[in-house]
């Protein structure tokens, strides 16, 4: 396995891959997961190369405290790539990724100030200008992302087919704990306690009621509710428990569609 940190030895090793050769891409933002595992599998399945990105990217945060304490667990985040047999680690730094310190960015207008964009103002800029730059960069035939961030996901395959960009994007599967709720690296900074009531959240969301009434029941069960809204064929929401923001989504129930 291959590890890089600049740009130019990423593009050295990435310019003789022949063409014939499929080369897919995860990005993430480290703290690997089983929900990043299940997409290192899919895109092992799908490529003849498989390749992940782990960069923090401060763009994408308006919280100053929640960029301080995302966690960096680069060597176990390495070992995991190395047992599920990545092909090559891209881990570049701010100065590598932002030559420019961000004055050029990538924009959504329409669906990016809705559901979490309306908490975290200027976040999916920052989620849709590193995902351009590292699918330039890669210049993969697919690029895997998980549907927990359903946003998220609907905002980059937009991306994609707005410029043209010649690859695949590729939603996967939520993964979940065995309590059913979604794993994610923000369940480290949960206290046992809290963890234990945060799994009430995907059940309390899969309830078959209006998406107002699932945020009232979500309020009385102690939770802080930013939103649960109905967004493309799912119910989206994101909760703070513990002040952990998490966030969920589920397909709507049949009668329920809109």
């Amino acid at each position: 396995m291959e590890i890089f940190t600049s740009i130019s030895s990423w593009q050295n090793w990435r310019n003789v891959i022949p063409s014939t050769q499929n080369v897919g891409l995860v990005p993430t933002m480290g703290a690997l997961h089983a929900g990043h595992q299940s997409l290192i599998t899919r895109c092992r399945q799908d490529n003849d190369i498989c390749t992940i990105s782990l960069f923090v990217n401060p763009t994408q945060f308006n919280d100053e405290n929640d960029l301080a304490n995302y966690p960096n667990t680069f060597e176990a985040d390495r070992k995991l790539c190395e047992a599920e047999g990545v092909d090559a680690i891209f881990f570049p730094d701010y100065s590598e990724l932002y030559p420019d310190d961000y004055r050029y960015r990538v924009s959504e207008n329409e669906v990016s100030p809705l559901l979490c964009g309306t908490h975290r103002p200027g976040h999916f800029d920052g989620v849709l200008s590193v995902v351009m730059k590292l699918l330039n960069l890669v210049r993969p035939q697919r690029a895997y992302f998980g549907e927990k961030d359903w946003q998220q996901l609907q905002l980059v395959k937009g991306m994609v087919e707005a410029f043209f960009m010649p690859l695949i994007i590729v939603g996967c599967p939520t993964v979940r704990d065995i309590d059913r709720l979604a794993i994610s690296s923000r369940n480290l900074h949960l206290s046992k306690r809290h963890r234990e009531k945060a799994a009430r959240f995907p059940k309390i969301l899969a309830a078959q009621a209006p998406a107002e009434e699932v945020a009232r029941l979500l309020e009385a069960d102690g939770f802080e509710v930013d939103y649960v809204q109905d967004f493309k064929g799912r119910r989206c929401a994101a909760i703070h428990c513990g002040g952990v923001r998490l966030i969920d989504n589920m397909p709507l129930y049949e009668g329920n569609q809109k």
